[in-house]
């Protein structure tokens, strides 16, 4: 099993499409993976867990 890694925001936002803005909205609602703080301002996100949010997009839109 690969060690886990930690993306940025702006990575997110890049894996993503997204926005900062959406993302923090996402985030704000529960629907995005959990951030993880690495300091006081500064937070990553698990890679894999980013990964698989844009697999579930994918899935959902094959699905409907």
């Amino acid at each position: 099993m690969p060690e886990p890694s930690l993306i940025s925001l702006n990575d997110a936002c890049r894996m993503t499409s997204l926005s900062r803005t959406m993302i923090n909205r996402l985030r704000g609602e529960g629907r995005f993976p959990t951030a993880v703080s690495l300091g006081e301002k500064r937070i990553a996100f698990p890679r894999d867990e980013v990964v698989d949010w844009v697999r579930q997009r994918i899935a959902e839109r094959e699905a409907a």
